[in-house]
């Protein structure tokens, strides 16, 4: 069994899902503060569906992005965002209460602040007019602490595009629909094989915290070598060739990744900056990036060996299904090897 290829199946890499909300519940939620790459992140796990297709599940609620894993922005099925919140959001509301401070934003001015949300947030307002009518000093990065923090206690979550302006909404008129869940299941679900430093690395929480989380469910957990999958599952590897843009959650899911030793940097670009890789059944065989908005897109792929033929017809198709999902025509470039770091 290669267990990155049982990974990237549980993650959905062989484009199973039919949905948006399948797409991203299968990962619980998929890293969203890059809307570009959160919506290739939609299009690696599904067949058929479009960048409008993602954007129009943004604006009817089904999915919603607000801050939740490491404390930064996450794309989250509607239904999941109340017990993911339960289970992260009060420990990353702590980590950022430092940095609050040094804003102005003690925890009496953000309770003021929550409470002005409430009142003012009668329909979905962007950044600046939030800082327009709410009575406090919200300059520079004041107002996005103000609203990370309302948003890891619950109370907003970002709503419906305005043009490319995110706009912030009330959780209790935007979301409905509920769901209760367990991390350790949750994640191995999306995850699997995998164990609480994998948990620990993709939702940021200490591993103390992990090993907590799998502890509570251990009784539903079957081993698999030195790691654990949910019980009963059918442990299948999905051998897919897929280009994955920056940030994407089967990059950020564990404490390690599948890059061959030599090529670490071409993909941990530095500053928590994760590159678009090129995989292949759960592998990291390149990377890839956008070289000219023109007509058509052109995708240069850089690959860490010599290409198979097979291979770069696989990657053939893949452009050409990005291009229909972009509603762009594409074409494909692969270079020399990379050299190794």
């Amino acid at each position: 069994m290669d267990v990155w290829a049982v990974r990237a199946h549980a993650n959905g890499l062989d484009g199973r899902a039919g949905s948006v909300v399948d797409a991203v519940s299968q990962v619980v939620a998929l890293q969203g503060q890059d809307l570009r790459a959160n919506r290739l992140a939609v299009r690696a796990r599904t067949g058929g569906l479009t960048g409008q297709d993602v954007d129009d599940a943004v604006a009817r609620g089904e999915v919603v992005r607000t801050w939740a894993m490491r404390g930064t922005l996450h794309m989250l099925a509607a239904r999941d965002l109340r017990w993911v919140l339960r289970a992260v959001g009060a420990y990353f509301r702590d980590r950022q209460a430092p940095r609050r401070r040094q804003l102005g934003l003690d925890d009496a001015v953000c309770e003021r602040g929550v409470a002005q949300l409430e009142d003012i947030l009668t329909e979905p307002l962007t950044r600046d007019e939030i800082r327009e009518r709410v009575d406090l000093d919200l300059a520079g990065q004041a107002a996005p602490y103000l609203l990370a923090f309302a948003a890891l206690e619950g109370v907003v979550c970002r709503g419906p595009e305005r043009g490319s302006e995110p706009t912030y909404v009330l959780v209790r008129d935007w979301v409905t629909a509920s769901a209760d869940d367990r991390l350790a299941l949750r994640y191995l679900r999306g995850h699997g094989p995998a164990g609480p430093r994998d948990l620990a690395a993709w939702s940021g929480l200490p591993l103390t915290t992990a090993r907590a989380a799998f502890d509570e469910v251990r009784d539903l957990l079957e081993p698999v070598g030195e790691h654990f999958v949910v019980s009963g599952s059918e442990l299948r590897e999905a051998a897919a060739t897929k280009l994955l843009g920056h940030f994407d959650a089967f990059l950020l899911g564990y404490g390690e990744r599948s890059v061959p030793e030599g090529f670490t940097r071409k993909i941990q670009a530095g500053g928590g900056f994760v590159m678009p890789a090129v995989s292949v059944g759960g592998r990291i065989v390149g990377t890839w990036r956008q070289h000219s908005a023109e007509e058509p897109l052109a995708i240069d792929v850089t690959p860490f060996t010599t290409m198979s033929a097979r291979l770069r017809r696989e990657l053939a198709n893949e452009v050409l299904d990005l291009g229909r999902f972009l509603g762009r025509r594409t074409s494909l470039s692969v270079g020399s090897p990379a050299a190794a770091d």
